[in-house]
């Protein structure tokens, strides 16, 4: 390829047309050997006229019909020229020719961009790797308007241990009880930062200061009593109740409820509603890399799984097992996106956390209905009627994506377009929006 590569830019900058000869075949006069005394003369660029005259020569001939079909020489220096003419035009542009060839293919778009969420305190919709920043930038924020119920916010979201935040609760609820019970108590007051059980059980979990400092402790060094002779050397720091707290011993009550009663703040998946036309496409998903991202823990327990299917991989397995397995296979999937196609051919879509339960599609459906209770019921793939509304996704086979189908119940319907004119059950606002799917 390289010979030919050369003799194609010879043939482009050095032919020359004169009377009889043929530009394709450029000629060679007899090589003579050279004396020893004499040096070789240096090869000339041919001048302008004579570029002129082998460009007009060479169109000439490409306009005349060709007797016979090229050699498979000529057709390798042929494809050889578009190469490079095609390279020459892909670098004008600034493109290599494999970006050319990927634009002439088309990547297909996917059929969402991500999996989003809602943050329950701002509103704001956030990708997925971005909602724990958010919640904290919330959760801080709120601190401005309640720094009690800001502070419990952090100690229930934040620490993912949930036998220690109920441990800490606990805890807590102990210390603020030991206040009310026994107001008149000082020790009770007293809360020493270095005792084995704070440290171990509260010092150690996120947003648990905050919340001391919030409900009216404050920290102070005290004098630590019966530590022999040297005792008035030792100081311990301590969390103790301001004063004007014991006249609200009630609020503080309130707090150690509302502590002992709070969940953690979770963001709430954005379903992401589309409606689209009738199309042809409905069966064809492509998906984000967010619907099959999987977190430590699930990578660990992929491992696992693995490991178990190759040290079953020689047993009989009966269908029952084999089900086991497929269905276990389906759990590895946190997300999935489903797609309800009208009998008139909208298309709803909507994105679902792999383990939620089909009746929260049903209730997706209705709340995109003009009147929601309209009966209906929803068919998966192959027809299958789905009409346990308490089975998960991953157990119906509806993850990673599927495409349901919508039948109505035709007595009800039959009444409905008897005493009224006939048109979409889809809310108007919905069809208003409603996209082409490519």
């Amino acid at each position: 390829m390289r010979k030919f590569f050369q003799e194609i830019k010879a043939d482009l900058k050095f032919k020359t047309a004169g009377p009889g000869q043929k530009l394709s075949e450029p000629s060679r006069a007899p090589k003579e050997k050279p004396k020893a005394e004499v040096a070789p003369k240096p090869r000339q660029a041919p001048t302008d006229e004579a570029q002129r005259a082998a460009a007009a020569a060479l169109a000439r001939l490409e306009l005349k019909p060709k007797g016979k079909a090229p050699s498979s020489q000529e057709a390798i220096k042929n494809q050889v020229r578009k190469e490079l003419m095609a390279e020459a035009a892909a670098s004008e542009k600034g493109l290599s020719m494999e970006e050319k060839g990927q634009e002439e293919e088309g990547a297909a778009a996917p059929s969402v961009s991500g999996v989003y969420f809602i943050c329950p305190l701002t509103g704001a919709i956030v990708r997925k790797d971005q909602r724990e920043k958010q919640l904290r930038e919330a959760i801080q924020a709120y601190y401005s308007v309640d720094p009690v119920a800001a502070s419990i916010m952090e100690i229930h979201t934040f620490n993912r241990d949930r036998d220690k935040v109920r441990l800490c609760v606990e805890t807590m609820a102990k210390y603020l009880d030991n206040i009310y019970l026994h107001p008149e108590e000082e020790k009770y007051r007293k809360i020493k930062l270095q005792n084995k059980v704070f440290q171990e059980r509260i010092s150690c979990l996120e947003g648990t200061h905050k919340f001391f400092q919030a409900v009216g402790f404050e920290t102070k060094t005290l004098p630590v009593p019966g530590q022999g002779k040297n005792s008035w050397y030792a100081t311990e720091e301590f969390y103790v109740l301001k004063e004007e707290m014991l006249s609200r011993l009630e609020e503080l009550k309130d707090r150690k409820e509302q502590l002992q009663s709070s969940e953690p703040v979770r963001a709430q998946l954005h379903r992401q509603l589309t409606l689209f036309r009738p199309s042809p496409a409905a069966a064809r998903f492509e998906l984000p890399h967010d619907f099959f991202s999987l977190t430590a823990d699930e990578l660990r327990r992929e491992q696992r799984l693995r490991t178990e299917a190759v040290e079953k991989a020689s047993m009989l397995r009966t269908r029952a097992m084999r089900e086991k397995e497929e269905q276990r296979e389906m759990r590895k999937y946190n997300y999935t996106l489903l797609r309800v196609r009208f009998p008139d051919g909208y298309i709803l879509q909507g994105t679902f956390y792999a383990r939620e339960s089909v009746s929260v599609l049903y209730n997706f459906v209705r709340e995109a209905l003009r009147d929601d209770w309209l009966p209906f019921e929803l068919l998966g793939p192959g027809g299958l009627k789905l009409t346990d509304e308490n089975l998960v996704f991953n157990e119906c086979g509806l993850v990673p994506s599927a495409l349901l189908s919508l039948a109505w119940d035709a007595a009800v319907m039959a009444d409905v377009e008897a005493a009224e004119e006939q048109r979409s059950p889809l809310r108007p606002e919905l069809l208003a929006r409603a996209q082409s799917l490519s």
